[in-house]
């Protein structure tokens, strides 16, 4: 497939600090990519350098077969920041209009503002909508140029579930489409329910980039629950929940567990295992990287 972005061996740094580290990465026409991290990881830089708001320390970025820095290239794609600031006294429509008049193609207005349930805000002014509301028109706005290639940073901070939710069915629209999404998420369900590939990156690299159902089996996390009034320190566990009178404990050899856990005499009842949730393989993968660190 056509790559549309692509960093090669790129490294950014703030004074002392190494944001980004050697980040080989590819961004493929008709992907929906999740990019996801804790804080630091360096998530924001990466879009950041991709978009042409930064510039690599070394390295390369290459973005619609150009440089991010040539506008040319830039009327290709949409973004939405983490924070995004929008005169308070135009209207939802106008500031449309302002946005789209930057792009040589230009997306229906009732359309997209449908598209991200906005149509009866459209004569609203910004100042009048509410955090959600906002939000929602900054992803918006992101598509008002007919992009290629679409790069949406925490794109659903702030919102409630049905205003998340519609704002995914906005994102797949445009996939489902052709359109190509880079998005970062702290809400690793919203990477479940929209993402094709998944990209973990942390300490400013790339720990794993492949399917969901993948990265959950690069670690080998499993969930063992069972029924226990207390448990011994057992070999291999990365985390304990305990609800609803259940133990659930996250590992990457449940085997093991089970052996140790039968040979501690500890009583229990209930056992299960299943594959983990792609929270869980995040989990794992970051703490390996740490413990590796």
């Amino acid at each position: 497939m056509t790559v549309l972005a692509r960093t090669i061996e790129a490294t950014r740094r703030y004074g002392d600090v190494l944001a980004l580290d050697r980040v080989t990465l590819d961004i493929r026409a008709g992907e929906l990519v999740g990019l996801l991290g804790p804080n630091g990881a360096g998530k924001s830089t990466l879009i950041n350098l991709f978009v042409g708001l930064r510039r690599p320390t070394s390295g390369t970025v290459e973005l619609l077969g150009g440089s991010p820095q040539d506008p040319a290239m830039r009327r290709g794609i949409g973004m939405t920041p983490q924070e995004t600031g929008l005169p308070e006294s135009l209207r939802v429509s106008e500031i449309v209009d302002v946005v789209s008049a930057h792009f040589p193609e230009r997306a229906d207005k009732g359309e997209l503002l449908a598209r991200f349930g906005l149509g009866d805000l459209a004569r609203r002014q910004v100042g009048g909508l509410s955090g959600g509301q906002k939000r929602r028109l900054a992803v918006a706005l992101a598509f008002a140029g007919k992009p290629r290639l679409v790069f949406l940073d925490e794109p659903t901070t702030g919102l409630d579930v049905e205003a998340r939710r519609a704002l995914w069915d906005g994102i797949r629209s445009f996939h489902e489409d052709g359109g190509t999404v880079l998005l970062t998420s702290h809400y690793l369900e919203e990477i479940e329910a929209l993402a094709q590939r998944v990209v973990v990156v942390g300490h400013g690299q790339v720990l794993a980039d492949d399917t969901v159902r993948a990265v959950r089996e690069i670690v080998g996390v499993r969930r063992v629950s069972l029924v226990a009034d207390d448990l011994p320190e057992l070999p291999g566990v990365l985390g304990t929940e305990r609800a609803d009178g259940r133990i659930s404990l996250v590992t990457t050899d449940p085997d093991r567990l089970v052996v140790e856990l039968v040979r501690s005499g500890t009583p229990f009842s209930g056992l299960e295992i299943r594959p983990t949730t792609l929270e869980e393989a995040f989990l794992a993968i970051t703490s390996k990287e740490t413990a590796h660190v």
